[in-house]
């Protein structure tokens, strides 16, 4: 037996109860994590965000498939599904809080960090993380014994804020999820990141992490492109024998406004004349400005197939993942940014390239890291 996060809205809990609790779904980025990882017999133990809530435990009884037929609005994204029998469900106020010192003291992904802080939530951005198995059992006993003996965790101001956050905007081909942040949270006014770009030690730390993506896609296969005003900075990190896998021009056919939008984003990775996936990184470049080229080169190239990332140490998670659902990213020609594009953390980079075997591995492999928008 396994344990699988599973992560839920407070709408999509809504809705997974009211269609009775026994299908439940992903989308179909997470498809090969749901086909190679769960198994019948395993366990999604469920978070609700927003209110940093664990809700329920559901045990798997079929193998992944894929389903697109209408079950709920809701779960309308959530294509690759299994069928599954409720271990344990709780309404909102009875689901019990992240923060409640029964749940955050004992489990490792917490009790290593200050509650406030955001450095724990990075491992509840995915769903079909897998669980220390001691952390699962434990949540499993946990929730039962809710179940079978409610102790009431009345929704605070905040909780009921988190509520209303949501925002659904229609557009031709359905609703979209956006998310129009608190000035408080705003962190004024975008964090005037822009005036704040004289080098520092942090710029210097983004050359070496841009260096590191980049080495990553030499290493996979890829050819590199990094902007020319960068490449003598980034190839001082990288060893000689990959200077050849460095592009000195794009082999792309654009027109010029498209040529010098991609020119300008920090790595770039290539297969032959066509981009495989393309990496902004914070500190180079303002997490806005960032979020702003990616949905450029989506505007100028509704149809192009390419991956997208914003790179920014782990303490910029939340803000990169609360803007890239404001409206102007939300309302894409070709759909929401946040389903084209990514988080990914400094840490995360390290470990990714400190991974053996690179050269024999898939870029998919990404999807082991990355970070989303769950909406």
């Amino acid at each position: 037996m396994t344990y699988f996060l599973e992560i839920f809205t407070p709408e999509t809990w809504r809705a997974f109860r009211e269609m009775g609790g026994t299908v439940t779904g992903f989308r179909e980025r997470q498809k090969r994590l749901a086909f190679e990882r769960v198994r019948p017999g395993d366990i999604f133990l469920c978070y609700m965000t927003r209110l940093s809530r664990w809700c329920g435990a559901l045990q798997v009884e079929s193998k992944a498939y894929y389903d697109d037929s209408p079950i709920h609005e809701e779960f309308a994204p959530y294509t690759v599904r299994f069928k599954v029998t409720p271990i344990v469900i709780l309404d909102n106020e009875k689901a019990v809080p992240i923060y409640d010192n029964e749940v955050w003291s004992v489990l490792t992904i917490t009790n290593q960090h200050t509650k406030g802080t955001s450095l724990w939530t990075g491992f509840f951005r995915n769903s079909l993380n897998r669980l220390d198995e001691g952390d699962g059992s434990y949540l499993v006993d946990l929730l039962k014994k809710q179940g079978s003996n409610p102790k009431s965790y009345p929704l605070t101001d905040k909780d009921r804020r988190q509520l209303t956050l949501r925002r659904r905007v229609p557009t031709l081909d359905g609703e979209v999820e956006v998310e129009v942040p608190d000035h408080e949270e705003d962190d004024s006014a975008l964090e005037t990141e822009e005036a704040a770009f004289a080098p520092t030690p942090n710029s210097r730390d983004s050359i070496r992490v841009q260096a590191m993506i980049a080495q990553i896609g030499a290493e996979m296969g890829f050819s590199i492109w990094v902007p020319r005003n960068d490449k003598s900075r980034v190839l001082d990190h990288i060893p000689q024998t990959m200077h050849v896998k460095f592009l000195n021009a794009l082999p792309l056919n654009y027109d010029d406004t498209t040529l010098r939008t991609v020119e300008q984003i920090d790595v770039l990775w290539l297969k032959g004349r066509s981009m495989a996936r393309a990496f902004e990184i914070e500190h180079t470049t303002a997490i806005y400005s960032g979020l702003l080229r990616m949905a450029d080169l989506l505007a100028l190239q509704p149809n192009m197939d390419i991956r997208l990332h914003i790179v920014a140490p782990s303490d910029k998670r939340d803000k990169v993942l609360r803007e890239i659902r404001r409206p102007v990213f939300s309302l894409l020609e070709r759909g929401p940014l946040y389903d084209q594009c990514s988080f990914l953390s400094y840490d995360s980079i390290h470990s990714l390239a400190e991974a053996p075997h690179l050269s024999h591995m898939s870029d998919t492999i990404i999807m082991e890291y990355e970070e989303v928008a769950e909406v």
